[in-house]
């Protein structure tokens, strides 16, 4: 493998050496939040919904927050490999005004045209996300709590602020600002358990699905926060990568395996904890987890060294056309993470795997 590497937890691994790895043997599909590097992961998406699963006949719980949250109820469509490339022209597509005299367009704008892209996206389709036969999809959001319950041009900032500061002291902590709140198909339990951190399951109905998806896509500061939910309880809405930036979840081993298409090694818990390097080690809740991430080198080869990230906003400008061709490259590129996938599971060859 030049492109891809597996990464798999002590459980995993072990299975992988006495089993190897077959679509039934996976319970649940993870997608991190992480703005456009979900774009690399379009191919092995394309194969791991497309080809692979569809030879197996368990259910299967899609968890995802932000882009990840896309990506999973993407997956829930019919014909999902036509879905995934037309969310990944949508996504490459995107384009926001930006006023004289600023760096970034205003949060408003780009809320707005967020909400026109989902609702042309998945407008007269949500029936075929909720009733899908065999996926059950869990959408992760970031409710505020206190000062955080509504947004505002001064409550917002402090209370962000607050929950960086507790946050550094204690991740469990950070749930006086805010807490876990996943939609999920009704009558889907969790599929992993909630002592890590404050969480409220609340089901994802055809009322508040976009909301509850634009929600989870909210980055703040980026995006405005969306309000009151139709069937949750009442406050501001954000991504829920602030809370579960990666979905570092304690992940219940009845399951079964953990697939998780990731853009890279580490499984950070919350957006907060990016900085926070000791926060970034596996821990016993990924024990049953197998991470598919391109190698740093692969990733090195991409236009600017880097995979796509929120910082081409600026660093493009108004050349659109550039940030979408260098774009479209390293997607392009990354059709090499699906190949080197495919020919592994051929012949599954735990040697090759790594300790997450």
């Amino acid at each position: 493998m030049q492109a891809l590497r597996i990464y798999a937890g002590p459980k995993a691994l072990e299975h992988i050496r006495r089993e190897g790895l077959e679509p039934a043997h996976v319970g649940v599909v993870a997608g991190a939040a992480g703005g456009p590097k979900g774009l690399i992961l379009g191919p092995l998406d394309r194969f791991l919904f497309g080809q692979w699963l569809p030879a197996s006949s368990q259910p299967v719980d899609l968890v995802g927050a932000s882009i990840g949250a896309w990506r999973m109820a993407t997956a829930c469509l019919a014909d999902p490999v036509a879905a995934f490339r037309r969310l990944e022209q949508d996504y490459i597509a995107q384009d926001y005004q930006v006023p004289p005299g600023r760096k970034r367009p205003i949060p408003r704008h780009v809320s707005e045209r967020f909400g026109q892209s989902l609702q042309a996206f998945y407008g007269g389709r949500v029936a075929e996300v909720l009733g899908h036969p065999r996926y059950r999809v869990h959408i992760v959001t970031s409710r505020g709590r206190h000062v955080l319950a509504r947004e505002g041009r001064w409550r917002t900032p402090a209370g962000y602020l607050g929950a960086y500061l507790t946050n550094a002291v204690r991740r469990q902590a950070m749930g006086v600002w805010l807490e876990r709140v996943v939609f999920s198909q009704p009558a889907a339990p969790l599929p992993f358990a909630t002592h890590d951190y404050r969480t409220r399951q609340v089901p994802l109905t055809e009322a508040n699905f976009m909301p509850a998806l634009q929600a989870s896509c909210s980055i703040p500061f980026v995006l405005e926060a969306v309000h009151d939910i139709a069937g949750a309880p009442r406050g501001a809405y954000w991504d829920g990568g602030i809370t579960d930036y990666h979905l570092h979840l304690p992940y219940r081993p009845e399951r079964g395996l953990v697939l998780y298409p990731h853009f890279q090694r580490h499984v950070v818990p919350g957006w907060l904890d990016k900085a926070l390097k000791w926060r970034h080690k596996a821990t016993a809740f990924l024990d049953h987890t197998v991470v598919l991430a391109p190698d740093p080198a692969w990733v090195s080869r991409l236009p600017n060294g880097k995979l796509p990230d929120r910082t081409d906003f600026p660093r493009y400008g108004s050349d659109l056309d550039a940030r979408m061709r260098d774009w479209r490259t390293a997607v392009a590129a990354s059709e090499r993470l699906a190949d080197e996938w495919a020919q592994w599971l051929q012949r599954p060859d735990p040697s090759v795997v790594q300790p997450l």
